[in-house]
């Protein structure tokens, strides 16, 4: 079972690379303590961290060198997720033995899958995994949802024991809320930037967060105001960062751009890997959000 309770922002880190786009674990050490100093936890290889540009060498690295760098002093959680319920097992198993606290499972993607397939698919990984699993819920990238009612179902299951959802509504999350309010042992994080204070006044215990990679002090001031009770600072907190999660994530895919913030504010994290070409107007605008940071 978890060693940490799962609670507060966990950054979605960018997984860096050196000038010649392979990993460099020298330049990812420097962001885990970024993020542990300013009071957020660790969730590597999700999409933020280019998850599906990874081999699983690089997954394995990826993990490895993040939990060498927490060393015990926050809670850290690694994404697993694969198309196959075969693939997602075999990293799941690899990953486990590395000390992670908790993995979250994507939906298969490019596969249309029915609910009680993906009962299916949830259920056989937390049935081979010793380490806590948490569903992750993210219908636009892969095609296919994860129903309140599914998720009820698989919080059943003992070693599952909640889910991310990022479908970047309310709507999606007051129904996984109310499913945890029913449920002991099933939590919810958020995935939207935007929803961090909502989520947590209604009950998420956490938040899996991407902007927390260009403004770790602000993102993480939302869920400390929060937790001292202070509300009023908790929402001023997330007015706060509103602009900047519309404004930054409006250019490109957020990794991508995310990435690029990063390194004009002189953090060297290396450029995304996936097909991306930055026009004169993007780059123009990403250096305008991060001046005003």
């Amino acid at each position: 079972m978890m060693t940490k309770r799962i609670e507060g922002v966990l950054t979605a880190i960018v997984t860096t690379f050196d000038d010649y786009g392979d990993f460099c674990p020298k330049r990812m050490r420097k962001q885990v303590q970024r993020q542990l100093n300013n009071g957020n936890s660790i969730f590597c290889n999700g999409t933020n961290g280019e998850f599906f540009v990874l081999t699983s060498k690089e997954k394995m690295a990826v993990t490895e060198t993040c939990v060498d760098e927490v060393a015990g002093k926050a809670p850290i959680m690694a994404h697993i997720g694969e198309i196959s319920t075969r693939e997602t097992i075999k990293l799941g198993k690899e990953i486990q033995k590395l000390g992670v606290d908790a993995v979250s499972v994507i939906a298969p993607y490019f596969i249309p899958l029915k609910q009680d397939e993906l009962i299916y698919h949830y259920t056989k990984i937390a049935d081979s995994l010793t380490v806590p699993v948490f569903l992750y819920n993210i219908p636009a990238r892969t095609g296919n949802t994860i129903m309140p009612e599914t998720a009820a179902k698989l919080g059943e299951h003992p070693n599952i024991l909640g889910i991310k959802d990022s479908a970047g509504s309310y709507e999606s999350l007051k129904g996984f809320l109310d499913v945890a309010n029913n449920m002991d042992g099933f939590d919810v994080l958020t995935g939207p930037d935007s929803l961090i204070y909502q989520g947590f006044v209604d009950g998420c215990v956490g938040s899996i967060s991407g902007l927390a990679n260009v403004a770790p002090d602000k993102i993480n001031a939302i869920w400390k105001h929060y937790k001292a009770g202070n509300l009023e600072q908790s929402k001023a907190a997330q007015d706060a960062v509103g602009e900047l999660r519309k404004n930054l994530y409006a250019t490109v895919f957020s990794p991508a751009a995310v990435k690029k913030a990063l390194s004009i504010m002189g953090q060297e994290v290396g450029v995304s890997r996936y097909p991306i070409e930055f026009s004169t107007k993007d780059l123009a605008d990403i250096k305008n959000i991060v001046s005003k940071l």
